[in-house]
């Protein structure tokens, strides 16, 4: 397709989300390069996260733009390109269990550094969505999320509690610190597991860099929290056969993790490309469907807006410390970082996406299970 037609075509389909070009509006693309429209029309929404990045095109409010495009479903027009087709069939390919490699998220992820992670992030560095109820700051909304977490799992002093995917460690360090716990935190992530096992050597938490499919321990409870979006849905299953087996009788477990509205086997190609290599978001029938032959469901909790004022915070968070790290990184990598946070931030506006605490017992909570807000 010719330049002109690609410019006619992107300008038409943005005006149905009341976008412009070259517009004066917050939300409006500001258009650097003219190659912008050709490429995506190629190359989809692939190409619109890359020509961002290289410096193509700019807009005051991106979480905006995309609040506006994902209200009106923009981005399934925008995902039908051949580029994006070839990252979703890989990402396919990747579903099976011989192509899944569990550091990779780690590697690609996680370990680019506990100096960007630790000036975004709240002091315990949550890297998941605040709960923002009578929350007035990121402090408050994170400390929020691990109190009900605390109250959701019903823990007690001297319960033994295994946290799948740690992270930094401070959901461990608060289990251990405010509940008397006794924490078993995992993570296929080098500088987590780092950073987390100096947080946590002067409590009752053991921090381990390993594959939690490798467990054998028993606890009196299980909690996972952002991790479940990069187990992929070869092995949902698998993961709730292991947290049964991880499970004292009459054990709880918690799951934390963002859900998507309808049942998919792929991210976005973007996302999945730069951000979280072969992520994908669970759909709430395949959580049902995977845990049911192991686990019993007691509480289901939807706050997903919640993630929105999380996401905002995190943004100025790293905008605001940028200078202190911005050699190591470079230009590209802001952009890129930038894009990440607002594109996720207005999917979460437009309703998108979702996110999901959920509570399951090993055979049944006795005498019954009261929820927790």
């Amino acid at each position: 397709m010719k330049s002109t037609a690609c410019e006619t075509l992107v300008r038409k389909t943005l005006s149905d989300a009341d976008i412009q070009t070259n517009g004066e509006r917050p939300w409006d693309i500001q258009v650097n390069n003219d190659q912008f429209y050709k490429a995506l029309v190629n190359g989809g929404s692939l190409s619109l996260g890359e020509t961002y990045m290289d410096g193509w095109w700019d807009c005051q409010s991106l979480d905006q733009l995309f609040d506006r495009l994902l209200r009106i479903r923009l981005d399934q027009k925008a995902g039908s390109s051949l580029a994006a087709f070839w990252v979703k069939f890989n990402a396919r390919l990747k579903l099976s269990t011989g192509w899944f490699r569990p550091g990779a998220i780690g590697r690609r992820h996680y370990d680019l550094g506990n100096d960007l992670f630790s000036l975004m992030l709240d002091k315990w560095m949550n890297y998941s969505c605040g709960y923002w109820k009578q929350a007035r700051d990121l402090e408050g909304a994170q400390e929020n999320k691990m109190a009900v977490i605390c109250k959701k799992l019903k823990l007690a002093p001297g319960m033994t509690v295994l946290d799948i995917g740690c992270g930094w460690g401070g959901l461990a360090a608060y289990m251990a610190e405010h509940f008397g716990a006794c924490v078993t935190g995992v993570t296929v992530s080098k500088e987590q597991a780092r950073l987390a096992q100096d947080r946590c050597k002067d409590l009752s938490a053991t921090i381990k860099l390993m594959d939690y499919r490798d467990l054998e321990e028993k606890f009196d409870r299980v909690v996972s929290v952002g991790m479940f979006e990069h187990v992929g849905v070869g092995r949902y299953e698998r993961f709730m056969k292991t947290v049964r087996n991880s499970l004292n009788p009459h054990g709880l477990f918690l799951l934390h993790t963002i859900g998507g509205n309808r049942t998919r086997r792929c991210s976005d190609p973007w996302i999945s490309r730069y951000i979280f290599p072969n992520s994908m978001l669970p759909s709430s029938r395949q959580i049902t469907s995977a845990s049911e032959p192991y686990l019993m469901l007691e509480d289901w909790h939807s706050f997903g807006p919640d993630y929105d004022p999380t996401l905002m915070a995190w943004h100025r968070n790293f905008t605001r410390g940028w200078d202190r790290i911005k050699n190591r990184y470079g230009n590209r990598f802001f952009r890129m970082w930038t894009y990440y946070l607002l594109a996720c931030a207005g999917s979460f506006r437009a309703r998108r996406n979702q996110l999901w605490q959920i509570v399951f017992s090993r055979d049944g909570f006795y005498p019954g299970y009261k929820s927790e807000r």
